[in-house]
């Protein structure tokens, strides 16, 4: 079984090294757009735009968050980290949604201070073919993300590609806003500052609380039963007595006990466990499997 380990380290190191490459590619993005709105957006007036920059900003620091994260998940296993460090990633998400909900705030509170003073400025057009730019370039970081995520598995990248697409329809809003700036309606940009806030907020919110269910060992129960059932397909297996699953971001550790014959000597037994581990590492991917084996008693 150490070759089989081996394989399963190389495997995961390689999903890691891929997901790192999403990871760099929103950080260059990330500050393109971020120096680009606020210049702009300061230079066109257009606090929608400033404030989708800063929302930008606070990507950047999340991007490399999840960088560093994915390397140190890379580390090997040590004494104080038996299971590894792959977790790491999801401090790092911890980390992000707390920067963003800070962040989300003090642009609600800029744009409710300015909508009350009545401070309307009417932007120029360079904020809005900017804001278009973005919108575009933001969604197809996103789809590279999202397709990279479900490829190498990683909950972190999957987490980074739904800040883009949320980036990219924060831009449509911001368009949206300038747009309305020009029909008429100048405190549409203002409010779309706020609206930028909130959906900057939900974001962090949504992140925050698909990290904590995992760091609290939450595991999906569709893809519990899923492994319960590619566990009872596999001869000799005559009961499942227990099973548990953790998510550790690119690899899933599972503890299952099952039953088998008690005639069965130890050789026959653990061939029924490296079935069980060889089964689900093919079927499920980067996943480590303890087997207790007890015997049937009928």
């Amino acid at each position: 079984m150490s070759i089989l380990i081996e394989v399963l380290l190389l495997q995961v190191e390689n999903r890691i090294s891929q997901a790192k490459k999403g990871a760099t590619l929103s950080i260059i993005t990330y500050t393109i757009l971020t120096l680009l709105k606020v210049t702009y957006g300061w230079l066109a007036d257009s606090r929608g735009l400033t404030a989708d920059g800063i929302n930008n900003a606070t990507d950047v620091i999340s991007s490399i968050a999840i960088l560093i994260a994915l390397h140190i998940s890379m580390k090997p296993v040590d004494k104080n980290h038996p299971y590894g460090h792959y977790r790491s990633e999801f401090i790092a998400s911890l980390i992000a949604s707390f920067i963003m909900f800070a962040v989300s705030i003090q642009v609600i509170i800029t744009g409710v201070k300015h909508f009350y003073q009545g401070q309307f400025h009417q932007p120029s057009q360079s904020a809005l073919i900017v804001g278009v730019i973005s919108s575009f370039l933001m969604f197809a970081v996103f789809l590279y993300n999202r397709n990279l995520a479900k490829k190498v598995k990683s909950n972190a990248l999957k987490a980074a590609s739904y800040d883009n697409l949320s980036d990219a329809l924060v831009s449509i809003g911001t368009v949206i806003g300038i747009l309305g700036v020009y029909i008429g309606i100048p405190m549409l940009d203002t409010l779309a500052a706020i609206v930028i806030g909130l959906l900057i907020m939900k974001t962090s919110i949504d992140i925050f609380k698909e990290t904590a269910i995992t760091l609290t060992d939450g595991y999906d129960v569709d893809e519990l039963e899923h492994i319960e059932q590619i566990i009872s397909s596999i001869p000799g297996v005559k009961e499942i007595r227990d099973i548990k699953a953790r998510s550790h971001g690119v690899m899933s550790f599972i503890d299952v006990t099952i039953a088998v014959e008690p005639e069965l000597n130890v050789v026959e037994s653990h061939q029924i466990s490296d079935h069980i581990e060889t089964k689900l590492q093919q079927q499920l991917g980067e996943v480590e499997t303890i087997v207790h084996i007890e015997p049937y008693l009928y």
